[in-house]
């Protein structure tokens, strides 16, 4: 066995397994080591760090910048469960709270103020974020009465921000140049909207993909996700990411699916009920082919993109241009985005995160990952 430092951080509603880059193998082993570490593949994940769910699944990997203007670079890593591959398209928005936060307690930046403004580089997307975060004796202070659907505990605010997040994956804000395109199922044909910011998406009418668009995560029928991934798969083909018969394969996390559907009321997971009048969008997303209980952020601030791009499904849906502030209905609750266009026409958006330290010490792999040795489950990163 291997021992190997590490962090466990909660980033919003994920958590991930933080390591420096400097204490990673070479870069060739990274994917067997990451299954190892993880427990995968495995639904349960039973043998390593790895939550048996998607949102717990994923790992951040951190090193000094060398390049001005931010601090450091993070890789984001999302481990599959059942199969032995690993991810690095597109990057987590909750994860990404949670960097700044293990950047100053690693030593990485300063904390010598009541405050820091960290700005850091997402490898995958290479695109900048910059995070606000309370600073108490050197350190993050997690300690706060900042509330976020999905977290049961409150923490300090964390105010991120994604600069110039269009064309994060694919280069384009609209990846097939199109603001619609309709694509064939099995269910009819379905208009898509297919938008990359932050990370890439597809959008779709809850009306149009014959559901309701208030369901809950276990309301979705084998047969629904099926159907769900089929239009998935055909805007991943539309994207260049892989032909849909093999897109679940080849490129399960992105685009992401995103079924939207005019504001209206409903109960959330934890049976709180949800007002029409207070969101200006009701979507349902899936993570890895699985219905998502929250929202990824990732996503939320490529639907507030999305909402000011003209002749997109979202901002055909909307009941009103957003001012300022877009407010989304998912099944944890509601998530407020701020977004910004300016007088050139870029868009910043961000949103309120809170994220904690839960553990940290060495993690043990199964097999030595340092000399050359690869776990012959690994697959190859696409």
């Amino acid at each position: 066995m291997k021992k190997v430092p590490y962090v466990l951080m909660r980033g919003g509603t994920s958590k991930a397994v933080f390591f420096h880059e400097k204490d990673m193998p070479p870069r060739k082993n990274w994917d067997a080591f990451l299954l190892d570490v993880m427990g995968s593949p495995d639904a349960n994940q039973i043998d390593g760090m790895g939550g048996a769910n998607s949102l717990t699944s994923k790992v951040a990997i951190i090193s000094p910048s060398n390049v001005p203007g931010y601090a450091v670079d993070y890789t984001f890593a999302q481990v599959s469960l059942a199969e032995a591959s690993v991810h690095y398209k597109g990057n987590c928005g909750n994860i990404s709270s949670a960097v700044a936060p293990f950047a100053l307690d690693e030593g990485l930046v300063p904390g010598d103020a009541p405050s820091a403004t960290v700005r850091f580089r997402n490898t995958n997307t290479d695109k900048i974020l910059e995070s606000a975060i309370a600073v108490a004796d050197g350190m993050f202070d997690p300690e706060g009465d900042c509330a976020i659907p999905g977290v049961p505990s409150t923490g300090s605010a964390i105010r991120m921000f994604f600069m110039n997040p269009e064309g994060a994956v694919t280069g384009k804000l609209l990846p097939t140049g199109n603001a619609v395109d309709v694509v064939e199922t099995k269910r009819g044909p379905v208009r898509i909207s297919i938008v990359d910011a932050a990370n890439p998406l597809v959008f779709f009418t809850a009306e149009e993909a014959g559901f309701t668009g208030k369901e809950l995560p276990d309301e979705f029928s084998a047969e629904d996700l099926a159907h769900l991934e089929d239009i998935r798969s055909a805007a991943a083909e539309l994207c260049g990411f892989a032909s849909r018969a093999e897109a679940t394969a080849i490129s399960p996390g992105v685009p992401k699916t995103t079924m939207i559907s005019p504001p209206q009321d409903y109960t959330t997971i934890n049976g709180d009920n949800v007002r029409a009048v207070d969101m200006d969008l009701c979507i349902r997303m899936m993570s890895m082919q699985k219905p998502h209980k929250a929202m990824a952020l990732t996503g939320a601030i490529c639907t507030a993109v999305a909402a000011m791009t003209k002749g997109t499904l979202v901002a055909e849906t909307l009941p009103a241009p957003i001012d300022g502030i877009l407010r989304i209905g998912h099944p944890g609750g509601v998530m407020s985005i701020p977004v910004e266009k300016d007088a050139d026409g870029s868009i910043k958006a961000g949103a309120l995160r809170t994220a904690r330290r839960l553990a940290d010490g060495f993690v043990y792999t199964r097999q030595d990952h340092y000399s050359g040795v690869q776990n012959k489950t690994s697959k190859p990163d696409t």
